[in-house]
């Protein structure tokens, strides 16, 4: 429906080939007629095509590495360490689990709309911790939307174990590494209720369930847990992907082009340092583009690209700055914006201050160009833009909140 495959979108199909499970590959040989069929409905099968031939080359190699263990070990022992490894991880979990005061611990967030309708959108969880188990109560979430916001009961688990992930780091002692496998999710469990924003199923669209509502997750499991564990947990950080897609066709090129980026922000602070200023966080896990390569490869500048000052929100530790990031077009191109945090800021702890909020601006090439009343137009956090030559599309992302009282705040009620 729109370059890069993250659309405004109402229906799964709207966003993408929706591909069964089919083979690929088959006794080694790959069938051509499938990759044929890939290829044709997108819009830049050459990209594609170098795509999926790295996804084929790491599961080789990852084929290769197996071989290995097995040759090394023998396939019957192989299998009893890795069963072993697993059951290591799990018993891990479950200590560091248990270090956690056992209780129910609620918290409740939203995302900003759901790009149909300015109505929030809210996501809530209750975790209760016991005898080294943890359980995720998503009741009271919002129902399945008609737009891509909805997430799948898998990306739900992810975010959750991602945090679980994050939260071994800080708990297991004497900085033990928890090997990363199935062992470590096993003491987790879920109420996802059924179709429903943290649930959602066919044909509801989901792209940015994956992209954005993920984040959120990761935010009110990290809000439920600041309760638990009020020195180890902090403050939310930007919250959102930023997830930019352009495309169109470039006439210099003589090619249709599709580019898909996503925007750091800042970090929340925590109760032992500065959050980072102008990087991915939690569920983003993108590297970034350099403005030198994207020009040499699609038609657009990039006026600005830098560090948003005085976006992180003040606190004892002061939360990370987000970023700008202005991009010019040089040949006509459809544009998606899919994020959050431009109503709600990012959430402070122990008396910080939130972050600022997003801010996204667009301004047309006749005022660039001072032909007609120079104005700018501001863009709402989902949406679908159709840019001309000279058009110029600003991003300024959300910076991290801030953890513990300001100092200037300390023992005064007024501000200097």
């Amino acid at each position: 429906m729109s370059p890069g495959s993250m659309p405004i979108a109402r229906e799964l199909i709207q966003e993408g080939v929706v591909i069964p499970p089919i083979k690929l590959y088959e006794r080694g040989r790959l069938n051509g007629a499938v990759l044929d069929l890939l290829l044709r409905n997108m819009r830049a099968p050459d990209e594609r095509r170098g795509d999926l031939d790295a996804q084929i080359a790491a599961q080789r190699t990852g084929e290769a590495r197996l071989q290995e263990l097995a040759g090394r070990y023998g396939l019957r022992r192989a299998s009893v360490l890795m069963a072993r490894l697993m059951d290591y991880a799990e018993h891990i979990t479950i200590a560091a689990l248990a270090a956690i005061p056992r209780g129910e611990y609620q918290f409740e967030d939203y995302l900003d709309d759901d790009g149909m309708s300015e109505e929030p959108v809210p996501i809530r969880v209750r975790l209760t911790i016991a005898w080294g188990t943890l359980h995720c109560d998503f009741t009271g979430s919002a129902a399945e939307r008609p737009s891509s916001v909805n997430a799948v009961a898998a990306v739900t688990r992810s975010s959750v174990f991602y945090v679980l992930r994050c939260l071994l780091e800080g708990l297991v002692e004497g900085g033990e590494t928890v090997p990363a496998n199935d062992g470590c999710f096993r003491p987790v469990t879920f109420k996802l209720p059924e179709r429903s924003v943290v649930n959602a199923g066919p044909p509801r669209a989901v792209s940015a369930g994956n992209v954005e509502t993920s984040q959120r997750i990761v935010d009110v499991v990290l809000g439920a847990l600041a309760q638990a564990l009020p020195d180890l947990i902090p403050a939310a950080s930007a919250g959102t992907m930023n997830n930019v897609t352009i495309g169109g066709y470039d006439a210099q090129r003589d090619r249709e082009f599709a580019y898909y980026e996503t925007i750091g922000g800042g970090a929340g602070a925590s109760p032992l340092r500065t959050g980072l200023d102008a990087v991915h966080t939690h569920m983003t896990n993108t590297m970034n583009t350099p403005a030198e390569a994207l020009e040499m490869a699609y038609p657009f500048h990039l006026l600005e690209y830098a560090v948003r000052a005085g976006s992180g929100g003040t606190g004892r530790h002061r939360g990370g700055n987000g970023i700008v990031r202005s991009y010019e077009m040089l040949a006509p191109a459809t544009v998606t914006l899919l994020a959050e945090r431009r109503r709600r800021a990012p959430w402070p702890l122990a008396g910080g201050r939130p972050g600022l909020s997003a801010h996204d601006v667009l301004l047309r090439a006749n005022d660039v160009a001072g032909n007609g009343p120079s104005s700018s137009h501001e863009i709402p956090s989902k949406a679908r833009l159709e840019l001309q030559v000279r058009d110029r599309l600003t991003i300024e992302t959300p910076g991290g909140a801030g953890w513990g009282e300001p100092p200037f705040l300390k023992g005064s009620r007024t501000l200097p």
